[in-house]
């Protein structure tokens, strides 16, 4: 049985950052010869020990990470799938132009850091939790990420990485986004591609919607919304309801997959050998929540999500979360 810490394989313990990075450098290594690897490789394991370092809280800039959903097993996931992504694209390109060595590292490094957005800085004065920056957390990473890329060697690809991280948004619609390069918008197809199905191919998918998420909506303006006519108008009533809309947002984010991301989903095939593993979880969960909603409801969900988040760090406050 699939443990709740790991990935889609059951191989990759995904809470952990040393064995995601080992198995993307295992990847990379794979794909390019040793003349190619010794710097990038650097680059790629100094991005996993900052990126780790600024979510434990270890880094003097950041407060810890302190969204549940949006924690590190998620980030890792999501880095685990688009490193498996990049991999199929290069297995499967045939006259398509090939990645190089540092596009990899991009794609890797834009995975690591596309939710970097929700750490406060020590100096916030504006908001008391990460969730609260649920509207603005792309731009705020891609600010981050703009700055930081050149101090690993690749500043020639700063402005691009930025931009990359709105694919896995919607601060901009993805046809929106302004890439000269068609190489460059494929690898952002693949990052708001592998932003998806990580998350929704979570063994603890639905348990995360309804206990983590809901909360991160509430306080970061998503669950309710102000109409113009002054109106509010509620979009979750609670976590349970939030699980019984998921099938309508797979729906919806299907579309997303096809259209705006261009089925960058089916290099994953190629990775696997012919399996899509990350599209039969991302199934399993939605068949569960629709048959939660036509039975007892997600009382029936049980799984225990892994714990990410420092010692002492409380994910949001327990009274502003409204009851069903």
């Amino acid at each position: 049985m699939r443990r709740n810490d790991h990935d889609v394989t059951d191989r990759i313990r995904t809470t952990d950052p040393a064995a995601v990075r080992a198995e993307v450098l295992r990847l990379f290594r794979r794909l390019y010869d040793d003349a190619a690897r010794p710097a990038i490789a650097r680059a790629i394991r100094a991005a996993f020990a900052d990126l780790a370092r600024a979510f434990r809280g270890e880094d003097p800039r950041f407060y810890p990470c302190d969204t549940e959903y949006h924690d590190i097993q998620h980030v890792l996931d999501v880095t685990l799938a688009m490193a498996r992504l990049m991999d199929g694209y290069e297995r499967s390109r045939n006259s398509a132009p090939a990645l190089r060595p540092e596009h990899f590292a991009l794609g890797v490094i834009a995975a690591l850091y596309h939710d970097f957005g929700y750490l406060r800085r020590r100096a916030d004065r504006v908001r008391r939790y990460g969730a609260q920056y649920t509207l603005t957390h792309v731009s705020r990473g891609a600010r981050h990420l703009r700055h930081y890329l050149p101090r690993l060697g690749l500043g020639r690809l700063a402005r691009a990485g930025a931009t990359l991280l709105h694919y896995t948004g919607y601060e901009r619609a993805a046809e929106t986004i302004r890439l000269g390069d068609a190489l460059l918008r494929r690898i952002g197809h693949m990052l708001g591609t592998a932003d998806i199905i990580a998350q929704m191919s979570d063994r603890c998918y639905l348990e995360k919607c309804r206990d983590r998420l809901y909360p991160e909506f509430v306080l970061g303006g998503i669950a309710r919304r102000r109409l113009p006519s002054g109106r509010e108008q509620v979009l979750f009533r609670s976590g349970d309801d939030l699980v019984r809309k998921t099938p309508r947002f797979y729906r919806n984010a299907a579309r997303r997959l096809d259209l705006q991301l261009a089925r960058a989903y089916e290099y994953a095939e190629r990775h696997f050998g012919g399996q899509n593993l990350y599209l039969e979880e991302m199934h399993k969960n939605v068949r569960y929540a629709e048959a939660l909603g036509r039975s007892a409801g997600p009382g029936l969900l049980r799984r225990r999500p892994p714990r990410t988040l420092a010692d002492g760090v409380e994910p949001y406050p327990k009274d502003l979360i409204p009851p069903d």
